[in-house]
């Protein structure tokens, strides 16, 4: 039986919990920088976003080694394991123990016990304990604060509807997450909101998109604009609540839970913000995660040979991280003079832009910032204007351009939304033009190109079109939902009727794999008889996320 009063009764779906797995892993990954940034607790080492996105992507992988059939208890069990044994950073540890304490209260509710509302009270009020269970020396104003909250709200909207109860949590966390720069004294010097708490509302965000079909927009988290140094970072490049020179993290099998007690007094011996956690498995052979900031990592290394089995032992200097990002290196000229980068998704897309004559980078799964950085170094271009197309976000190809950028390369970002976009960008590009003159030409070219797609429903959802089903055909024009069609042909005639109410010589047509031939022939029929001397140009691109895209120029 339930240990809570969770009030009415919605059961929830597996599925819900896959979708929310990689809905937070997407979800960190684009606000990686943001979160980096905001870093200066209780390391300013500007890696929190990238440890909990790296953490999140592995309870998501985790996810997708289960079998289709697999159920609620099972999902947040392997969301949980997963993340225990690759998290990275104090921070990657405690989003761990989020999911942790989701995975303990799916463990032991009844069979029809498993409402949203069930999760989120139980979920995360154990989610809590677990976090805090794991810090040595818990502080208010970091994302165990913001933990708590969630678990407060929970309780006190546990009789609302789950779209209202999510909506509500995440609210809330969003009001405590203003007030923690008040609450930490290194917060207020630095001007900023917790890094880590700032993660968690991306969680709980992810969660409201998936319940709710409705994607949650919060303002960008920046640091004080005062003071000389960088926002969100002190002056003082040492500052923070640690004067430890080094990050220790091992994985640790099999200790009894007394050498745990041991091995957790010896660190805090060592050093400072001690975080052990194990994967929640309840059985033999159980793993625990070991994070330690200290000054003798040897030392901390020891302690944990003498408590049990060793592996995946990682050790950080902050100074010399430090050193190394700041480190200017002689690069040699490069050996062209121009180059273009378009990021792309599908096979046939890949040969029409190499076609087109730009430098290709493939996004057909999720596209890392680091792998667009080193497509564009791999140019060897003097000036590189990059053109994502909607695959990442700004945040991150503002973090990718300013790693590139050097006394060598310059770097434009164009900002692109659809490959139609960068079809008619391209059609312009002119190398034999000053740099300035061609961005500036490429960049008008594609804001002038109107742009839309074609796309299966895989949720039910309002839209500004109305309610769709699962299955349905949806036209977008950007990113607003204009069209709900049972079959492709209805809704790419009624796409392009809208797309043209405005007038257009060009409709250009990039059809993805799952395209019917039939919609195909049917739209160009349409075009021959209601929109005569309009050009119609298709090109078989491949793509997997859109049936077609669409663009009138």
């Amino acid at each position: 039986m339930a240990a809570f009063d969770v009030g009415p009764a919605q059961m929830i779906n597996p599925n819900l919990l896959r979708d929310w797995a990689q809905a937070s892993a997407d979800g960190l990954d684009a606000l990686r920088g943001e979160i980096n940034d905001l870093n200066v607790f209780p390391i300013p080492d500007s890696d929190t976003g990238s440890n909990m996105a790296f953490t999140m992507r592995a309870a998501a992988a985790a996810v997708r080694t289960l079998p289709d059939d697999a159920d609620v208890a099972a999902v947040a069990r392997a969301m949980a394991d997963g993340a225990v044994a690759s998290a990275r950073g104090n921070s990657g540890i405690i989003l761990s123990q989020v999911l942790v304490g989701i995975a303990d209260a799916a463990a032991v509710a009844g069979p029809d016990d498993l409402t949203m509302t069930y999760l989120a009270v139980a979920g995360l009020r154990l989610a809590g304990l677990a976090a805090r269970r794991a810090v040595s020396e818990p502080r208010e104003g970091t994302v165990l604060t913001v933990i708590r909250v969630a678990a407060e709200t929970a309780v006190a909207h546990a009789d609302d509807a789950p779209t209202d109860l999510v909506r509500a949590i995440a609210d809330e966390c969003a009001e405590a997450l203003e007030h923690t720069t008040d609450q930490l004294p290194e917060l207020t010097s630095a001007g900023v909101v917790d890094a880590g708490a700032r993660g968690f509302l991306v969680l709980l965000d992810a969660m409201v998109g998936v319940v709710t079909g409705v994607a949650v927009r919060r303002r960008r988290y920046r640091g004080s604009l005062t003071g000389g140094g960088r926002p969100g970072h002190p002056d003082d490049a040492c500052g923070g609540s640690s004067e430890m020179d080094f990050e220790v993290m091992y994985l640790l099998d099999g200790p009894a839970g007394e050498g745990i007690g041991r091995l957790r007094a010896a660190l805090d011996d060592l050093g400072d913000a001690v975080v052990i956690v194990g994967d929640s498995s309840g059985g033999d052979g159980e793993r625990f995660s070991v994070h330690v900031h200290t000054c003798e990592p040897g030392k901390a290394i020891e302690a944990g040979l003498a408590t049990g089995h060793m592996s995946d032992i990682r050790v950080s200097c902050f100074a010399l991280d430090a050193i190394r990002s700041q480190i200017d290196t002689a690069e040699p000229p490069p050996r062209h003079k121009r180059a273009v980068v378009a990021v792309v998704r599908g096979e046939g897309a890949a040969s029409l832009f190499t076609d087109a004559g730009a430098a290709v980078v493939r996004a057909d799964g999720s596209l890392r910032p680091e792998e667009l950085a080193a497509a564009i170094r791999d140019t060897d271009a003097a000036h590189v204007i990059v053109m994502a197309n909607g695959t990442m976000t700004s945040q991150d190809l503002v973090s990718v351009g300013a790693e590139v950028r050097s006394a060598q390369r310059s770097v434009i970002t164009l900002p692109t939304m659809s490959m139609t976009q960068c079809l008619a960008a391209l059609a312009v590009h002119d190398p034999t033009e000053t740099a300035d003159a061609d961005a500036y030409a490429m960049a008008e070219a594609a804001a002038g190109a109107r742009w839309g797609a074609l796309r299966r429903a895989d949720t039910r959802m309002m839209t500004l079109a109305g309610t769709c089903e699962v299955g349905d055909v949806l036209g977008l024009i950007g990113s607003d939902v204009l069209v709900i069609a049972h079959d492709q042909t209805q809704a790419a005639t009624a796409l392009v009727d809208l797309m043209l109410a405005t007038g257009g010589e060009l409709v250009t047509v990039l059809a993805g794999a799952d395209v019917d031939e039939a919609a195909l022939t049917a739209l160009a029929d349409h075009m021959r008889r209601n929109f005569a001397g309009i050009e119609l140009a298709v090109y078989p691109t491949g793509q997997s996320d859109d049936l077609i895209q669409v663009g009138v120029e």
